[in-house]
């Protein structure tokens, strides 16, 4: 087949989870002869000449607005563009923000399958508005894809209560790390002596909730925290007002080893997210062998289940920080149990259901559901 992967910032895997998934995907489908096309947003004021190539992945590098409302779609837009006149077998096309341009590929008769991410109106940055949007391209995502793609079993209860829609359900991988910690020494820290947050501080994220219950604690030990906010200098301001002396800031960590061991040398990894179905990171920490201390929503118990320990406020941080320096066997046992529940999350696996979707459309695509 020929597969194009759509609606991303591209590889290498930089950013989130829709890059981590196509990076991983996409060079496992062309180890196993498919030929994959990743289209990239070129990268602002870079005169290096962009990667043709990237772990047998043909790249595509088009620009984009560089506002928060337009950068997505004004990016994809330009990509179905370039896609419609090169012609896949399939399209695979993230975030459910970019279905405006579904018709478009349903149109040329190309087969395409959307993974819908999370629920992105519940996310506070957006406004009346950008909810309202968020709203209405979930149904136009039910409409006009031929196959639906989630992430969590949340996701797919949702779109099936709320649209009596299928989806397809294939989970992110989690990559087992090796357990190394021996670049803590850079930062001034050592294994087991730190708790961690990596997150982009956006209020669902509980950033502030994580800091705020932390500080009230009685811990010894300090909370790193690992990410920054790239439109919201106000909800970074109120999280460093909310720190004391043991909080340390490290802004945003690029190197996947260093924050692998991040991973693997923290006492506790704290996981504030909330509306995002499996989150990437929280399977890159269980598959260091974290402990878990996590937001208490049913997508976070889904991957974790009795592996992970869940917080509900400020209070229940500050207890469950304190437990974890109070018992270092129990918490080490968690985390031993957290990287037994990572190996559920296998990528070969995850390729094995998108090959299978791909192959399944490229040989008769589906009517998407119409609606009501």
């Amino acid at each position: 087949m020929t597969v194009a992967m759509v609606g991303t910032r591209g590889v290498p895997a930089r950013y989130g989870g829709f890059e981590t998934a196509v990076e991983e995907v996409g060079r496992r489908l062309v180890e196993r002869g498919h030929r994959v096309t990743v289209y990239c947003r070129r990268s602002a004021g870079k005169d290096a000449t962009p990667l043709a190539e990237h772990l047998g992945m043909d790249l595509v590098h088009l620009p984009a607005v560089r506002r928060r409302s337009l950068e997505t779609l004004s990016h994809t837009g330009l990509s179905v563009g370039h896609l419609l006149r090169h012609r896949p077998d399939v399209a695979l096309l993230f975030n459910a923000a970019n279905a405006p341009y579904l018709p478009a590929l349903r149109a040329a008769r190309v087969p395409v399958a959307t993974h819908v991410d999370g629920l992105e109106w519940r996310r506070a940055k957006w406004s009346g508005l950008g909810q309202r949007y968020y709203k209405g391209v979930e149904r136009l995502s039910v409409w006009w894809s031929d196959a639906l793609i989630a992430d969590a079993p949340g996701i797919a209860d949702y779109y099936s209560t709320k649209f009596d829609a299928p989806t397809t359900q294939i989970a992110y991988g989690a990559p087992i790390t090796d357990g190394s910690t021996h670049r803590l020494n850079d930062l001034g820290l050592k294994p087991e002596e730190f708790h961690l947050v990596v997150a982009r501080f956006e209020p669902e994220n509980h950033v502030d909730m994580i800091v705020r219950g932390y500080v009230q604690s009685d811990a010894r030990l300090p909370l790193v925290v690992v990410g920054s906010a790239p439109y919201s200098d106000e909800h970074t301001a109120a999280i460093k007002a909310a720190s004391d002396e043991r909080v340390r800031f490290l802004g945003g960590v690029w190197d996947q080893e260093l924050l692998d061991q991040l991973y693997s040398g923290a006492r506790t990894y704290l996981h504030g997210h909330s509306v995002g179905g499996t989150n990437p990171s929280l399977l890159r920490a269980i598959g260091a062998g974290a402990a878990v201390l996590a937001y208490d929503v049913n997508f976070n118990h889904d991957v974790l289940g009795a592996a992970g320990r869940y917080f509900g406020g400020d209070a229940d941080v500050a207890s469950l920080v304190e437990s974890a320096e109070g018992d270092v066997e129990a918490t080490r046992e968690q985390g031993r149990q957290a990287r037994e529940r990572a190996t559920h999350y296998d990528w070969d696996d995850v390729t094995d259901r998108y090959e299978a979707l791909c192959l399944e459309l490229a040989r008769s695509p589906k009517s998407a559901v119409q609606p009501a």
